[in-house]
């Protein structure tokens, strides 16, 4: 399984991107996916994650209201919609899923993991 994000880039205070994450080797249709990120000198911390069916969707409390996590309808590509950005956003994005239908926000729970995309928000 590959995971492959994209969509990373510069962008001001306030601004939004849009990332992507694309799977080969798998379809998404039994995992569960999630966003990560890891930003430099700190661990990296779950941002949002949706199920299998894409039902069911988590965020973490500091993007509430600002990020959305979709599925598309053949289930092969995930976003994170991100809007507001602030410069505490500014980070390496990981795409990563797990052989297991519900979501889960901890490392851990995940098997596989995209290289990464980076998002820089400037002040």
């Amino acid at each position: 399984v590959q995971l492959v994000e994209s969509g990373g880039g510069l962008v001001q205070t306030g601004g939004s991107l849009r990332l992507s994450c694309t799977v080969s080797g798998r379809t998404f249709t039994s995992v569960a996916v999630g966003w990560f990120r890891q930003a430099p000198g700190k661990e990296r911390e779950f941002v949002a994650a949706i199920n299998w069916s894409g039902t069911t969707t988590l965020y973490a409390d500091f993007v509430k209201g600002r990020f959305t996590i979709s599925k598309d309808k053949a289930k092969i590509t995930l976003a994170l919609q991100m809007n507001s950005l602030k410069p505490e956003d500014t980070a390496v994005y990981y795409c990563a899923a797990r052989d297991e239908l519900m979501a889960g926000t901890r490392p851990n729970n995940y098997d596989y993991w995209g290289q990464g995309t980076q998002v820089t928000v400037s002040s």
